[in-house]
């Protein structure tokens, strides 16, 4: 699987051209997604995954040109975007039952995201998870609890942004000071003559029309799936489950063994035994969904 054949973005004068040549290319129907992707990932089959990767560059494009404040080439930005759809359509399992584009734009922004970190220069720094999160999520983070003056943070914004992002205090106060530098705050401006501000291109966390609608689509078939799957349990199984592991605070093994007055361990084997034949029944049903897919489009 290579960028070979694909449009590419000449430097920023062709971006209106880019995008009305990614436009040509036809979105999919969840069935005719679903039976390519498995034609790639059974067969290797090489115009199934081209057709995969075009009808996801309009994807690509939105989330790259929300990382257009980096100062970096956009057509590079987007290069980097493209690799990571290559990568997702490589690794993407259709039986999972969800779209494509839900999967891919963590891809495509860990792919552009790594690129910007090895590339902008004001970032002296490793490259752990916490620190990609604290470099892309310290402005947001300072915006939610009214921090957004220049400046050293005061300690209560430093110790509650570490919280919030689980990154040490010093790390809060050594990425704020490199952000907000005379050379690099983000309230200066993109020229002299510009009266547009590097903050007001940061990357857009928005999701796009397509992107909700993926995404909304695996919620409710999940939803579903849950539910239906939720009816193969006894009521005593249904309810530990759903305290122990769908609720936002779960109740403890010794609470439920009071109140079925059993032991604490044995309230845990019904919770393992119910969670197990919960994974059974849904992944039978996906099963079964995916069986009428193929049916369908045979």
């Amino acid at each position: 699987m290579s960028s070979r054949g694909l449009p590419a973005l000449q430097g920023e004068g062709g971006l209106s051209r880019y995008l009305t040549e990614i436009r040509k290319f036809p979105l999919l129907e969840p069935e005719e997604e679903y039976m390519l992707a498995k034609s790639w990932r059974e067969h290797e089959d090489s115009e199934a995954a081209r057709k995969l990767i075009t009808s996801h560059l309009r994807l690509v494009a939105k989330i790259a040109m929300g990382y257009r404040g980096y100062g970096l080439p956009l057509a590079e930005v987007v290069a980097e975007g493209n690799v990571g759809l290559m990568q997702a359509v490589k690794r993407f399992e259709p039986d999972r039952g969800f779209r494509l584009a839900t999967y891919a734009m963590w891809w495509i922004r860990a792919a552009i995201q790594e690129y910007i970190l090895r590339s902008w220069s004001l970032v002296k720094m490793g490259t752990t998870a916490a620190q990609k999160k604290l470099f892309f999520n310290l402005r947001k983070a300072k915006t939610k609890i009214d921090a957004i003056e220049e400046g050293d943070l005061t300690p209560e914004h430093t110790k509650e942004i570490a919280r919030q992002l689980a990154v040490p205090e010093q790390e809060v106060i050594n990425m704020n000071r490199r952000l907000t530098a005379p050379d690099s705050s983000l309230n200066a401006p993109l020229r002299s003559e510009s009266e547009s501000e590097w903050q007001d291109w940061l990357a857009d966390d928005t999701l796009d029309q397509e992107t909700r609608l993926a995404e909304s689509e695996e919620r409710d078939e999940r939803h579903d799936l849950l539910s239906a799957a939720m009816i193969e349990l006894t009521e005593r199984e249904r309810d530990i489950l759903q305290a122990r592991r769908l609720q936002d605070e779960p109740q403890t093994l010794e609470e439920l063994s009071q109140k079925y007055g059993v032991s604490r361990e044995r309230v845990r084997q019904i919770e393992v035994r119910a969670f197990e034949k919960l994974q059974k029944a849904m992944k039978a049903a996906l099963k079964e969904k995916r069986s009428h897919v193929l049916q369908a489009t045979a």
